[in-house]
């Protein structure tokens, strides 16, 4: 079978025919960490899921959330929690995340030393498994474990800190993902992209593949997140 030819950065082509289902995903990471419940209240009816960022100050240079105050935001959100998880020892780590309102686990390849055994013992908990890849890791690390991964998310700035601008050079990375999700018959599997999203860019993703898009900076800074939701959505809708 002749391989998919690679994409240059500068060159687009629309990837978004027959995606049906797209997901809006507010980061809590640009939100007021004193009034969460508030926070996450403003955007809960209009969004899919809720996305915690989990950071360690090891494997980025940041801290969020320890394990205790994710789990606890966690068990109190309006929504249902996908967790992104940018920690080390993320092999061991992972499923310690897995509450009863959590709907799927992401970690980085690069942080795992066995990412195949790290997705199944996150499908073990009863979550869906997402492996994420940062801007200087190659796509093809993928390719063969797809059959793993419940979501792939691709990083549209370096993983640490919000507020970053969105690197359109990372879009054929998400073509070339689904590309082999259809290729391969992976209905099921989410294409995710996390970093930089706003009204400027989401169309530019979704048009890459993508159906699942965090957004932070884009929504808590907003006059009106859960207006900047629906716009986002409707934009990512045109394609």
């Amino acid at each position: 079978m002749a391989a998919p030819r690679q994409l240059r950065c500068d060159v687009f082509i629309d990837a978004s025919e027959g995606l049906e289902m797209i997901r809006i995903c507010p980061s809590i990471l640009n939100a007021n960490f004193d009034d969460l419940p508030n926070e996450i209240r403003k955007v809960a009816e209009v969004s899919d899921l809720l996305h915690l960022d989990v950071m360690d100050d090891i494997f980025v240079p940041n801290f969020t959330f320890s394990l205790e105050r994710s789990l606890e935001i966690i068990q109190s959100s309006l929504l249902p929690v996908d967790v992104h998880l940018m920690i080390s020892e993320a092999d061991t780590k992972a499923v310690s995340y897995a509450a009863k309102n959590t709907a799927s686990i992401t970690v980085h390849y690069e942080a795992c030393e066995d990412p195949v055994a790290t997705l199944r013992s996150i499908r073990h908990s009863g979550k869906r498994a997402g492996l994420a890849i940062k801007p200087n890791t190659p796509v093809t690390v993928l390719e063969e474990i797809l059959d793993e991964i419940d979501m792939i998310l691709v990083m549209s700035v370096e993983p640490g800190f919000g507020g970053q601008s969105f690197m359109e050079a990372m879009m054929p990375k998400v073509q070339q993902a689904r590309h082999w999700l259809r290729q391969k018959g992976y209905k099921e599997t989410w294409l995710q992209v996390d970093g930089g999203i706003s009204l400027s860019t989401i169309r530019m993703a979704a048009r890459a593949g993508a159906d699942t898009f965090v957004a932070g900076s884009a929504v808590y800074k907003a006059d009106d997140p859960a207006q900047m939701i629906r716009e986002l959505r409707a934009e990512a809708g045109r394609r």
